[in-house]
């Protein structure tokens, strides 16, 4: 039985069409649905732009109460853009229980989430709208299928293929 959704987005350019299966399976199931996006740690690059601009104290505030003011307007941002995406079907949103914004590695940021929230399903893209669509599977998509202790409703990007690759 499939009492609970989360749906792990890398709000690319393809993330409306996995958010719309996400909301059919929720429809279907007459399931909660939450959605995760992970954003990756900081590269060094950022990092010593930070450190030569900030003190140590701003620094370590910037890390402190920054970060979760930043996370908190992404999570803002993907409600709004899910509402713009929408459109008529606006009361599907109502349907979507919480959005996180989490810090850290994708496949366990999402792994990490789905155990917390007690998940029954999975709900994610094949590829990132990045992804080398040669490579059968991407590196979050597979990580995740390789691990997951729930099920894995795995939307393809076929769409990005030519039908010479099938």
């Amino acid at each position: 039985m499939v009492r609970s959704i989360l749906y792990a987005t890398d709000l690319g350019l393809y993330a409306p069409y996995v958010l719309q299966h996400a909301l059919a399976l929720t429809r279907a199931f007459n399931a909660t649905l939450y959605v995760v996006h992970a954003v990756g740690p900081m590269g060094l690059f950022a990092e010593s732009v930070l450190q030569t601009y900030l003190d140590e104290t701003q620094l370590k505030e910037l890390r402190n109460n920054g970060l979760n003011t930043v996370m908190a307007g992404i999570e803002q941002r993907v409600l709004e853009g899910f509402r713009d995406e929408m459109g008529d079907a606006l009361q599907d949103i109502d349907l979507i229980k919480a959005v996180r914004v989490v810090k850290g590695d994708p496949p366990r940021v999402i792994l990490d989430e789905a155990q917390q929230l007690g998940v029954d399903l999975l709900v994610l893209g094949s590829h990132s709208h990045g992804a080398d669509m040669a490579i059968p599977l991407g590196r979050t998509a597979s990580r995740i299928v390789q691990l997951s202790a729930v099920p894995v409703y795995l939307v393809p990007m076929l769409q990005h293929r030519s039908r010479d690759d099938a």
